[in-house]
């Protein structure tokens, strides 16, 4: 998740050198890897500082609070699926849209697999109500949800509230991202599971 130092600052305002951009980030990789193994609410400080050998008083240059470093990985990763507009910019009721479909899926799937424990983190603090994680997810979503919605309006008599159904979709995609691995217990491969989402996001946009 690689910060721009060239437009990061520190928390008193200053712009971040390439030294200081870099102790950042190397913070923030400590913060991400934690949260593998710890909670939003069970996260220190002082066990971020400690995973790379700098101090509790280091960190509080760069974040105010744990939160705010989690935050600021929540916005990183929002906008790593970049990709999903130029897919969502093509034809999708020509010949090659299924497959626009499959990778659209397979991106979103992609980033969950590399980001979960941040992502995870991200929903759950927006669900109980922070409206932070709410922004941040909401931003990162949203040109998803309107690309989708798009789609949707321009069927013809589909008898489909567009911006909700695109809602459905994103929820879905959520879903299976978060999940999918659970569903190997019962038969279901991540192919399946793409090839599956792929169909039902294809016929819910274009009704093919």
């Amino acid at each position: 998740m690689p910060d721009d130092g060239a437009t990061t600052v520190a928390l008193d305002g200053r712009p971040l050198g390439r030294r200081g951009a870099e102790t950042r980030q190397r913070l923030l990789n400590a913060t991400a890897q934690l949260l593998e193994d710890n909670g939003l609410r069970e996260l220190k400080v002082v066990d971020i500082a400690r995973a790379v050998g700098l101090s509790p008083a280091t960190f509080y240059q760069y974040f105010g609070d744990v939160e705010a470093a989690v935050l600021a990985l929540s916005a990183a990763v929002g906008e790593e699926t970049a990709s999903l507009s130029r897919l969502l910019s093509q034809d999708w009721n020509g010949t090659n849209g299924l497959d626009c479909a499959r990778q659209l899926v397979e991106v979103f799937i992609a980033n969950w697999d590399s980001h979960r424990a941040v992502l995870r983190t991200r929903n759950l603090a927006a669900q109980e109500g922070d409206e932070r994680f709410r922004a941040v997810r909401n931003a990162a979503l949203r040109p998803l949800t309107e690309g989708i919605g798009a789609k949707v309006a321009a069927r013809v008599d589909s008898g489909l509230a567009p911006y909700a159904a695109a809602a459905a979709m994103v929820s879905m995609l959520e879903r299976m991202a978060a999940f999918h691995a659970d569903l190997g217990a019962y038969g279901t491969s991540r192919a399946d599971v793409v090839e599956t989402t792929a169909r039902i996001l294809h016929h819910t946009a274009t009704g093919l």
